[in-house]
């Protein structure tokens, strides 16, 4: 008993823990067209149905999928998105969501099912709006067992793997010596590195990278 403890404890000790600085986020320039003006965007359709947002078979859909990789692109031809991805594409004025029996669900609506239908909603989707105002593509990690998996800017999932694994925790948190080392295990397993996301009570996320280290 006493050298499982001892072998915990070491696992721990082997690890460092760094405030990490993240490239501030992307500002998009405004694209010029013809007339001077730039073209808006169309608002894509798409309907709310269980943990998925299915959206309608269209180009402006598919563009999600093929130039930022939200979500999963169906033999259908439409995209399905994610709790988090749908509620981003909705802040973004680039989506319309919609109940199963046609109804817009605005805003605070679908906030509001999204929170019944994935505990700690809200934390994970600050971390997941930061990384992508960064410029970041970030996906789910389940099979990791982290919360997401975060590929370098530039990189598409595909092309290349992901560099962090991350953990969004609010600032009121609290961790065990025993999540913590389970953390740190699951990154060194997969080869990422670990990144535990910090959410304080207005959004905002601050980073910290864990490293192994070797005495």
């Amino acid at each position: 008993m006493a050298k499982k403890k001892a072998s915990k404890e070491a696992a721990v000790a082997e690890t460092s823990v760094e405030e990490l600085k993240l490239d501030e986020p992307k500002l998009e320039e405004p694209k010029a067209e013809e007339n001077g003006e730039k073209k808006p965007k169309k608002l894509v359709r798409a309907i709310l149905g269980g943990e998925k947002v299915i959206t309608e078979s269209s180009d402006d859909a598919r563009e999600f999928y093929n130039q930022s990789r939200f979500g999963n692109l169906s033999g259908s031809g439409k995209v399905e998105l994610s709790l988090l991805e749908a509620l981003y594409l909705m802040e973004k004025g680039r989506l319309q969501i919609e109940s199963e029996s046609g109804k817009v669900l605005a805003f605070e609506m679908y906030l509001k099912k999204a929170r019944k239908a994935e505990p700690n909603f809200w934390i994970r989707y600050c971390v997941f709006r930061d990384m992508r105002n960064r410029g970041y593509i970030i996906k789910t990690a389940l099979k990791f067992g982290a919360d997401f998996r975060v590929y370098d800017r530039g990189v598409k999932p595909g092309e290349d793997h992901a560099r962090w694994i991350v953990y969004p925790v609010h600032e009121g948190e609290t961790l065990t010596w025993y999540e913590f080392a389970a953390k740190n295990r699951v990154a060194h397993s997969t080869k990422k590195r670990l990144l535990i996301g910090i959410v304080d009570d207005e959004g905002d996320v601050t980073y910290y990278e864990i490293k192994w280290m070797r005495p």
